[in-house]
């Protein structure tokens, strides 16, 4: 493939056509001056068997002039500016922009050589330029140049002989100045380092549709795997982001090999380009310079370019009959990874929701006549209907089945051209169905049906219950033939079954042997068809994909302001021409129901119906903060964009939109149609950088129907597991084995003072040490000793236990990242036991056994490759449940990395419980940054972050924060056992640990490469919540805050069975607002409200409960 956003038109004339097995064999040396622009060409052409040269004909760039170094063979111009034909899977017309000449080969007669020697040479340059599409979504791009910022030759720029739809085979000799190297397809099997010069050889005999040159001063990285090589080609030495692409691509390779079968290839390259691009090729993928630095993109766009190896690049397209790998790519890349990640149906709505919003009768087409994307809506067909066709096509014959006949449909393919037929073929052969209607109505037909469901009922017979419904195909035209899924729920399943429909109308009965409570039509979205407005949110699509659209702007805005709106107003009306308005609010005496509306400003005469339309929402707009569901963003920070419904067309959206910096505007103009699946959007800095982004909840799908009244939670309907699953960076097994070991009874609960604490600061030093890391305390040793007062307030030795893995830039010689986790607990109780467990071993296998064990695992993976330009510093602090003091000694006093040079610190703390929560980050508000920094690594590693608002001053970052160093705390959540003797290791959740390290990996890997401090917001000096040894709360309320919860008051997050709080009746998710008349503003209110009662005192607790408030009286009990 060529690009993965960017292609266009089929090229406009017709070369000529050769059978599938026409290879011409290409024995070239190529000569390249950037400075110049110049190329100098020798190549030796070897026809294919039975061919014969006399009056063969190519065409080549008209600005290159070929000669005959053959005897007996002479070449004549027949025609010239003639368009450029393009080659290869993406076909690009650049026919306005290169032009071609064309040439007839005469042999004298009785000539006819194996071979033929055309020399030539010229000057290619054509200028880098911004692709012209829709609301600015385009890159920039160049069919070809030779430039002194880098070389960039391709199938487009027609630079070697083009004889037709040939396959050809090379050996290519490219010289460049020194410096510089070259990327091509295939091997390469040689390269010569000369003092003015660099030559490299690259070798290609499998058959290829076209010959690609990129050229730069490029430091060159690579990694075996096996007989393939990953390689990286960066214009800048940086370790750390080429082994974050080779560790990648390593692992997509290793899936996608036992998925579909061998690699085409000898090596898969990240070669960066000097503009952006998003361009895969043949053995490599050409990535711009911020796009290669976008975490998101290792597991989005770039395991996308690597499957285009086996699609597009290893199985060629045949255009003819429609370009199938798009929409395949798509599946088994995007979609795979989001079902990896368990949103894998959130995926398919997103696609269902984009042909729904942008596709209309008047620009739809069939599968078969799908070349290349060029709009949203040739995209929502091309890749997204085509991603559903393949998508029900397995749930039709089985995983098994669509994994076996896909790579029958590659080894029968692997270099030829292939089309839809083919792939039928296959499918075929494998689940033995006939699929000819199948692939008819879904590849030759353009229209996707439209379902609704009625007359809903359910009757009790002797089997138990049946269920009856109508199902009916609301599109016009004839019915198609769909296999519909339906999910029945009953109070302990939920029943999922097949039903065919083939007529716009049909009735169903289904059996249940349980009471029905609620029946679903497709609920996970594994149907191609046109959704109903009800089933998805309103969305920015919604605003993009619009027929005709209105933008209001502020008539009251001051002249700046309003420069801003109409600078975007501008941007975006150039390339949707006369169905795009702009109109003042004061010219708008109502809304016109006929298209979507952009609301522009606070001062909006319309600002009115955004708030009326946000009200069935969980947020809220005014001019100083905006906020959305539990976290609240700066108005003056923060530019704001909200859709919502029409308020008099419920099919269109009506969007808001504020800029709060003249100079955001571009960006956001450029940005915002890459958003088309969100429903709110938040963006800071002048970029500017997303820093909230979500959707609203859909309600009242016309295709679900409650069948009785029910306050149950329903069940859960099973997932479908992945296609493949992708090897995890970490090893959940080992980190189990750690947490068994530093909670078993041996560790005596690592109390303050006992031997199970030395023999736990043992344990980790030695896997320290086998990891690879360094010592790090001042003395040489992975141990920083001092002494601290025991349960019986003697003096007793203690360690924190400090590795290394130091950085390499000499000029940040002293700084540091310091990754945490504390490993002491109670032992039999000191200095938190809870009542009634003093004297009993606590095992701390959550707090903070969990913690330490991720510690370990990040050593054991960063300390074989990790090579920072900061030091990275790994600290198992002891004494945390003391009073901080293992970490307050830390900052008090290390020499070779201090306190005052540490860039952050990444604190891990009782991490053990995450099932299928958030991974809250605590403290984030102490930097500027952390928020983009952890929705960024949210991205990468499909791992949901949470950042509370509220300062929660719970574990060793406070001591880092005290001193001015930002600092946050990985935390998994609330728990009943929190400081019990029932926090063991069979309770956890060993999985989780895997989805936090993932997380910390990316904080730590970002910290050691930033090259500037980050922005500290935190309160130095001592912090008035952060423990205190032996505590101040006598009494226990029995309850566990959600420490996610940002709104005023404390909110219920878990809370034990024979606890003060259960016994009061409260439940989770009660938000405590007063205790004895008093307002509780936040969790630490509350804490210090508690200090001042007694065990057994009864106080008046007043929450809400679903917005109403209550009043209870509670018991409390002793802490």
């Amino acid at each position: 493939m060529r690009t993965f956003l960017i292609c266009l038109a089929l090229f406009a004339i017709s070369p000529a056509v050769f059978a599938q097995d026409t290879v011409f064999h290409h024995d070239l040396s190529v000569s390249l001056d950037p400075a110049s622009g110049q190329l100098e060409v020798s190549d030796t052409i070897t026809l294919p068997e039975a061919m014969e040269w006399a009056d063969l004909e190519f065409s080549l760039h008209e600005g290159l002039s070929p000669q005959s170094q053959t005897a007996g063979v002479s070449i004549d111009e027949i025609s010239d500016s003639a368009g450029a034909a393009d080659k290869g899977m993406d076909q690009e017309d650049y026919s306005g922009v290169i032009r071609s000449s064309r040439y007839r080969i005469h042999a004298d007669t009785g000539v006819q050589p194996e071979s033929l020697t055309l020399t030539w040479s010229g000057v290619i340059n054509h200028p880098v330029k911004q692709a012209n599409e829709e609301y600015a979504r385009g890159f920039s791009q160049s069919p070809g140049l030779i430039d002194p910022q880098g070389v960039y030759l391709s199938g487009s720029t027609n630079w070697i002989p083009s004889f037709g739809e040939e396959y050809v085979t090379y050996n290519l000799k490219v010289t460049t100045p020194a410096g510089w190297r070259s990327v091509s397809q295939g091997k390469r099997s040689g390269f010569a380092e000369l003092p003015e010069f660099r030559v490299d050889t690259w070798d290609v005999d499998t058959p290829t549709e076209e010959i690609f040159i990129i050229a730069a001063q490029f430091t060159e990285y690579e990694y075996a795997m096996g007989e393939v090589k990953a390689m990286a080609f960066l214009r800048d030495k940086d370790d750390a982001l080429a082994n974050k692409y080779l560790e990648t691509t390593a692992q997509y390779m290793e899936m996608y090999r036992g998925l579909l079968g061998p690699y085409p290839y000898s090596k898969f390259a990240l070669v960066e380009n000097f503009w952006e691009t998003g361009y895969g090729m043949p053995s490599f993928t050409l990535l711009g310079p911020q796009i290669i630095r976008f975490p998101f993109i290792l597991h989005s766009s770039y395991p996308h370019e690597l499957l285009h190896n086996w699609w597009g690049n290893g199985v060629f397209v045949d255009f003819e009959s429609g370009n199938w790998c798009e929409g395949l790519t798509a599946y088994m890349a995007d979609h795979l990874i989001a079902e990896q990640r368990g949103t894998g149906a959130d995926y398919r709505r997103a696609t269902l929701q984009s042909y729904t919003d942008y596709v209309t009768a008047d620009n739809d087409f069939p599968l078969k006549e799908f070349l290349s994307r060029n709009n949203a809506s040739s995209s929502a067909i091309g890749y997204g209907k085509t991603a559903m066709m393949w998508d029900m096509l397995r749930e039709r014959v089985g995983d098994e089945n669509f994994k076996r006949a896909f790579q029958k449909f590659y080894r029968d393919n692997k270099f030829r051209r292939a089309g839809f037929n083919d792939i039928r073929l296959a499918f075929e052969d494998v689940s033995g169905e006939a699929l000819e209607a199948f692939f008819g109505q879904w590849v030759d037909q353009p229209g996707a049906p439209e379902l609704t469901i009625d007359e809903v009922k359910v009757a009790q017979d002797n089997d138990g219950y049946r269920v009856t419904l109508n199902l009916s195909q609301l599109q016009p035209g004839d019915a198609y033939q769909l296999a519909i899924p339906v999910v029945i729920y009953t109070a302990d399943e939920a029943l999922r079954q097949m039903v065919d429909m083939n007529a716009k109308q049909q009735s169903y009965s289904l059996q249940t042997s349980a009471k029905p409570l609620r029946i679903e039509v497709d609920p996970a979205f594994n149907l191609m068809r046109r959704l109903d407005y009800r089933e998805i949110p309103p969305s920015l699509s919604k605003m993009f994909g619009a027929e005709k659209t209105l933008m209001i702007l502020p008539s009251k805005a001051s002249a700046e302001e309003l420069a801003k709106y109409e600078q975007l107003a501008s941007i975006w009306k150039s390339n949707k021409g006369d169905e795009f308005e702009i109109k003042l609010d004061t010219e708008v005496p109502e809304l016109p129901a006929d298209r979507s509306i952009w609301v522009l400003g606070w001062s909006n005469q319309w600002y009115s119906s955004v708030e009326s339309g946000l009200k069935p929402y969980d947020a809220e707009i005014n001019k100083s903060a905006v906020r959305f569901g539990l976290a609240s963003h700066d108005s003056a920070e923060n530019s704001f964009v909200i859709a919502l419904r029409h308020p008099d067309n419920s099919d269109l959206a009506l969007t808001w939109l504020t800029a709060h910096d003249a100079e955001a505007v571009a960006g956001l103009a450029r940005k915002l149609p890459h958003y088309g699946k969100y429903s709110y959007l938040g963006f800071s800095g002048t970029e500017p950088t997303n820093s909230a982004k979500g959707q609203w909840p859909s309600v009242g799908s016309p295709l679900a129907a409650d069948l009785t009244e029910y306050s149950q939670a329903l069940p859960q309907a099973d997932k479908r597991p992945a296609l493949a699953t992708l090897a995890p960076v970490f090893n959940a097994a080992r980190m189990e084995k750690d947490i068994a070991v530093l909670a078993d009874e041996a560790m005596q609960g690592r109390g303050i003072g006992s031997a199970g604490l030395d023999k736990a600061a043992d344990y980790i030093a030695e896997q320290f040490q086998a990891a690879g890391l360094q010592p790090a305390a001042d003395d040489g040793s992975y141990f920083q000793t001092f002494k601290v007062k025991d349960e019986a307030d003697e003096e007793v030795t203690v360690r924190n236990v400090l590795a290394v893995i130091p950085g390499t830039n000499p000029d940040w010689k002293e700084e540091s990242v310091v990754l945490s986790a504390h490993y002491d607990h109670l032992g039999m109780g000191w200095p938190d036991a809870k009542s009634g467990n003093k004297g009993k071993l606590h095992y701390g296998a959550d707090d903070n056994a969990s913690g330490v064990a991720v510690m370990l695992e990040m050593a054991r993976i960063l300390g074989k490759s990790m090579e920072p330009s900061r030091s990275v510093v790994f600290a198992a602090f002891t004494a945390e449940e003391a009073g901080l003091l293992g970490a307050r000694h830390y900052v008090e006093n290390m020499q070779k990395f201090p306190a005052a040079k540490v860039m952050g610190n990444l604190n891990i703390d009782t991490v053990g419980r995450l099932g299928e929560n958030k991974l809250l980050v605590l403290g984030s508000s102490s930097a500027r940054e952390w928020k983009f920094i952890f929705m960024g690594a949210s991205f990468v590693t499909g791992v949901q972050t949470e950042m509370p608002t509220q300062d929660i001053d719970s574990s060793d970052q406070v001591a880092f924060i005290e001193a001015g160093v930002p600092a946050v705390q990985f935390f998994s959540g609330a728990s009943p056992e929190y400081h019990k003797p029932t926090d063991t290791a069979d309770k956890l959740d060993i999985n989780g640990l895997v989805k936090v390290a993932a997380i910390v990996k990316e904080g730590v890997e970002y910290l050691a490469e930033r090259p500037e401090p980050m922005d500290f917001k935190g309160v130095t000096g001592p912090s008035a919540g952060s423990k205190p040894a032996g505590g101040e709360r006598s009494v226990s309320t029995g309850l566990m805050p959600d420490f996610a919860f940002s709104g005023k008051g404390v909110s219920i997050g878990a809370l034990g069975d024979d606890t003060p709080a259960k016994k009061a009746g409260l439940q989770k998710g009660d938000v405590i607002i007063a205790i004895n008349n008093t307002e509780v503003a936040d969790l630490r209110a509350y804490s210090n409200m508690l200090k001042q009662f007694s065990p057994g005192e009864l106080i008046d607790v007043t929450y809400l409960r679903e917005g109403v408030e209550h009043t209870t009286q509670l018991t409390l009990g002793a802490r």
